[in-house]
Formats: structure tokens, sequence, C-alpha cells
């Protein structure tokens, strides 16, 4: 099991708002924090890929289980 400060469940949630509530809780942490994400939807994939390359957050680990996608996201 890795480990994070902060967990965000958008299952059930379609784009953009898995995306848009990502943003919201990446304000609220701090530098250095992972926040883990739960999605059940595809397009998430892309979505937090793109937006990790242009803000320079990081995902650590992604893996599916049981077609729920599990994102680790550092801030930066």
């Amino acid at each position: 099991m890795h480990e994070y400060d902060h967990q965000l469940d958008t299952s059930g949630l379609h784009c953009p708002l898995p995306l848009l509530r990502l943003k919201k809780i990446l304000v609220e942490m701090d530098a250095g924090q992972i926040v883990r994400v739960l999605a059940t939807d595809p397009a998430s994939a892309l979505d937090f890929g793109v937006y990790s390359e242009q803000t320079g957050h990081p995902i650590l680990f992604q893996y599916e289980d049981d077609g729920v996608l599990n994102y680790f996201i550092r801030k930066s």
C-alpha cells in the first residue's frame, strides 16, 4: 500500500469533474504532500496525465482495482 496525505473519491463523476476536483484539493495541500484519487471515468487517465505534465505535479503511481482507477499524485 502506498502512503498518502489526502484521499479524493471522484467515483461516478465524468470529465471534467474529476480534474476540477483534483485541482481544488491541490490548492489546499502543501508542497510534497500526496493525494490518492479514486476515479471510474476512463478519460481520467488522459486528463490527469496531461495535467501532470503541464503543472509538474507528478503521478507517482497508478493502478486499476475492480474498475476503480487509483492515482497517487504529489503536489510540487
